[in-house]
């Protein structure tokens, strides 16, 4: 009696379609890829002398590992720390380096608070335990200040906002040299003084 053989599956191409379908899965596939925080950092600047920061000049703020928010030592809610900051940058309670007073500043002039837009430094400081989420929106309050205080500026001086004049600079390729030296006077009278490093006065 003969043995029937049961006929044997061919799987020398297997590996191939399998190959061929790896390709393509990663060719197709979308990745969500992480943002980061668009924080341009400084040059060194070449300081020839100390300068001395006073501490009405430095705006405080903290938050703890309960995600607490403290600006000068007090507890806020979120949604206040961009008004605290537009008021303590645009105070212009006193004069700048080179002795000369604010003239665009809107503020009370509080004589405890900030002097001059451009001693007006904003120290954060978080815990180690701190949310990653809760500093950005901090971070991001804090940007909004600036943002509000330099559209204002970009207004009264250029009947154009701040953005809309960075929006033209960029459709330029960065080649107008009006808009540009509109936007470095812009920063220049409201310049982004934010540290996440300890200042010491």
């Amino acid at each position: 009696m003969s043995k029937k053989e049961s006929p044997e599956i061919n799987a020398g191409s297997m590996a191939d379609i399998a190959f061929l379908l790896l390709i393509f899965f990663l060719v197709t596939t979308t990745m969500n890829v992480d943002s980061g925080i668009l924080r341009k950092i400084p040059e060194k600047q070449k300081i020839s002398e100390a300068i001395i920061i006073k501490d009405k000049n430095i705006l405080e703020v903290n938050i703890n590992f309960k995600n607490e928010i403290f600006v000068d030592e007090k507890i806020i809610k979120l949604n206040e720390l961009k008004q605290i900051a537009i008021n303590f940058i645009d105070n212009g309670g006193g004069l700048d380096f080179n002795n000369k007073p604010c003239n665009w500043c809107r503020g009370k002039k509080d004589v405890a608070s900030s002097d001059h837009p451009v001693r007006a430094f904003i120290s954060i400081k978080a815990d180690r335990n701190t949310n990653y989420e809760t500093y950005i929106l901090v971070l991001d309050n804090l940007n909004a200040a600036y943002s509000v205080l330099r559209n204002k500026l970009s207004v009264k001086l250029y009947n154009q906002n701040y953005e809309s004049l960075l929006e033209d600079f960029k459709k330029s390729n960065q080649r107008d040299k009006k808009i540009e030296e509109r936007i470095k006077n812009i920063r220049k009278k409201y310049p982004l003084l934010l540290t996440d490093a300890e200042i010491k006065n």
